[in-house]
């Protein structure tokens, strides 16, 4: 009888994941015999938890907050450009002996944005926040071929120096790339981002009347059971006809991260529509 692979979320707190019923769902679909845990790590034990998970065998490891930016140290020899570019890894694997990493947040969301039917080549995408959760959506939006991609920050300052940042290793995007304070918004857009956490805080942002066209998608990144945030909520009132959470980005990111590890493509929509089943029930 075949041992299980063994993979594991590492975070603190790490009692809400939902990565293992993800991943135990997406290897139910392979076919894949998989034993995934949450794990608890004591900020100070990150990196020996780390070494000490492969060194007994683990395939792979998901990493969650507080520790997106340790990981990224640790695997800093060996960093896919979505990593290099987020400044931040989620996914670690060791490969010929040495520790690999990657993120995949970025591709999560775009893969979540075009299951909705949407296409993102060619439009104008408004990125609200400048943080780390704005920063690993950049290079994957810039991928798709958007025709304009603005991130958007209260102090314009901070947008202004994340854009630098990647122009300074991807100057290829220059005509594509800016950034700006929230009173520098201007027209329509055809998807605005939502990378703060505005919602979390049950905030509303400081956007002008007028931002979405009738064909426009909102998008926050925060998630709720009933696929309803005030970010959201603001954009329907201003007329976007398509409004979603996060809850897909999670899933989506989640499928990276398997097929990074096992080379094997899952279908994540029923998935979504487990998790989703289960956050509404509570």
């Amino acid at each position: 009888m075949n041992t299980p692979l063994h993979f594991a979320v590492m975070g603190n707190p790490i009692q809400h994941s939902y990565s293992p019923l993800l991943h135990s769902l997406f290897a139910r679909q392979a076919g894949l015999d998989i034993n995934y845990e949450k794990v608890l790590v004591p900020p100070e034990d990150f990196e020996s938890a780390v070494q000490t998970f492969f060194e007994q065998g683990g395939k792979g490891l998901n990493i969650t907050i507080p520790f997106k930016l340790r990981a990224y140290e640790l695997a800093k020899a060996n960093l896919s450009l979505r990593a290099q570019s987020a400044g931040s890894v989620n996914t670690l694997w060791m490969e010929d002996g040495l520790l690999h990493g990657c993120n995949t947040d970025g591709i999560g969301m775009v893969n979540d944005i075009r299951r909705q039917g949407i296409a993102l080549e060619d439009k104008k995408i408004l990125l609200l926040g400048a943080g780390g959760a704005a920063r690993g959506v950049i290079l994957p939006l810039l991928e798709t071929g958007c025709r304009q991609l603005q991130v958007i920050n209260r102090t314009a300052t901070k947008a202004t120096e994340l854009v630098e940042q990647c122009l300074a290793s991807l100057p290829q995007y220059a005509n594509e790339l800016s950034a700006g304070g929230f009173e520098h918004i201007q027209g329509q857009w055809d998807i605005v981002i939502n990378a703060t956490s505005s919602s979390l805080q049950d905030n509303t942002l400081p956007l002008p009347v007028g931002l979405f066209t009738h064909n426009s998608l909102a998008y926050d990144m925060v998630y709720t059971p009933e696929n309803d945030t005030p970010f959201l909520q603001q954009a329907r009132k201003d007329g976007a006809r398509l409004a979603s959470d996060g809850l897909g980005m999670l899933v989506y990111q989640g499928a990276e991260s398997f097929f990074i590890w096992n080379r094997v493509r899952v279908n994540p929509i029923p998935v979504l529509a487990t998790l989703r089943q289960q956050l509404i029930a509570g």
